[in-house]
């Protein structure tokens, strides 16, 4: 029988850029984006979609763009409205916000050749990749991430998402941005649990691939629990670092049943849902970093002192890691997690424990005796902890 093979492939290129009071006039930054030889001489349209979090922490925000882009020679065009959506993993659980963005796409024209630039935490960072990526089946997206977390993690990456059926990232597409913009001035108006939340990621990434990053977060994490800006400069670099060199060197798309980075993540996703997201997803996977670290002791793979060394360290950085939710009467709901993650990516279920720190190994097999035991030990040291 004769038949037809194809085969290409497509070249992702962008640029994570590092810079302060971005949309200040005196930064060239963002205007010289649009001046590379590579963006068409024709002024092409900007949509912007903001957090409103963020819009209410910076009240000169809106009109700062405004006067930013709308000045002569700039080779891109405002559109008249600035879309301001909520925040919060509550806005991936709202299919009318979607539509809201598709709607200003078809109302201002904005076409494969125009931009649409997200300004937020990750869920509006998720929420805004997804519509982009869908209308005309992609349009060109930048990324201004505000938190902790999507500078140094999920803004940085190749991931869109939405939440549907009560399923975290049930809908979504890999899309990577054309550009992201980490402007460190956002970090300055977090609350104390957004920017701790976000520095979870970055240990999990230090765990399971450079245990001198860890090291250093170990040595660190009072710094940065008391906000110490240039401590945290530093962890966004290495861990956005690290984190692009993962996506180009292995499976970006996420094709296999490999997913390396959601060390701590199984149990994370699931207990977000049980505490209908009142956790912060950070907050979540450092109880799910703190779970998959205990169970990896138990393998007899990471030593006692390494293990509480991590425990140590997560509490340094002020992380609670027990929830009652975890509790013995919801532990059914938790080890549900298992099964789910491994229907998100399908294929065999592929868990990263620890070899060691620094160092990663994938099992496609947990016992839940042992998960309810890492869980118990949690209860207890958080117990002992309180009393």
């Amino acid at each position: 029988m004769d038949h037809l093979h194809q085969s290409f492939a497509v070249r992702f290129s962008y640029t994570v850029f590092f810079t302060e009071r971005l949309f200040d006039i005196a930064n060239p930054l963002f205007a010289d984006y649009f001046s590379q030889p590579t963006v068409s001489e024709t002024p092409k349209k900007l949509l912007f979609v903001l957090d409103s979090g963020v819009v209410e922490a910076h009240p000169t925000l809106l009109s700062a763009i405004r006067q930013y882009v709308d000045r002569p020679g700039m080779p891109v065009a405002l559109v008249p409205d600035l879309l301001v959506i909520p925040g919060g993993e509550a806005a991936k659980n709202d299919p009318a916000l979607v539509e809201r963005i598709v709607d200003a796409v078809d109302r201002y024209g904005i076409d494969r050749h125009s931009y649409i630039v997200a300004v937020g935490g990750g869920s509006v960072l998720d929420l805004v990749g997804y519509a982009t990526a869908i209308s005309h089946r992609g349009i060109r997206h930048i990324r201004i991430p505000t938190t902790v977390l999507s500078q140094n993690d999920s803004g940085v990456g190749v991931k869109n998402g939405v939440n549907y059926r009560g399923k975290k990232n049930f809908l979504g597409t890999f899309a990577p941005p054309v550009a992201v913009f980490n402007d460190s001035d956002f970090l300055a108006t977090l609350d104390d649990r957004d920017w701790r939340a976000g520095i979870s990621e970055a240990l999990k990434v230090a765990l399971i691939k450079d245990q001198l990053f860890f090291d250093w977060i170990e040595a660190n994490a009072a710094l940065l629990a008391a906000r110490d800006l240039s401590a945290m400069q530093y962890l966004i670099h290495r861990c956005a670092d690290m984190h692009l060199q993962h996506i180009a060197g292995g499976d970006p798309f996420e094709q296999g049943s490999s997913r390396p980075l959601d060390f701590g993540h199984w149990s994370a996703h699931k207990l977000e849902q049980l505490t209908n997201f009142t956790l912060r997803h950070g907050e979540a996977v450092a109880i799910g970093i703190a779970i998959d670290t205990l169970y990896s002791n138990q393998l007899g793979w990471l030593s006692e002192t390494d293990t509480n060394r991590v425990l140590t360290t997560l509490r340094t950085l002020g992380f609670s890691l027990y929830h009652p939710m975890l509790d013995a009467d919801h532990s059914a709901g938790i080890l549900k997690g298992l099964s789910e993650f491994r229907e998100h990516l399908g294929g065999q279920l592929t868990i990263m424990l620890l070899q060691a720190l620094g160092q990663g190994v994938e099992v496609h097999e947990i016992q839940t005796d042992g998960v309810r035991q890492a869980i118990a030990s949690l209860r207890e040291s958080e117990l002992s902890a309180t009393v």
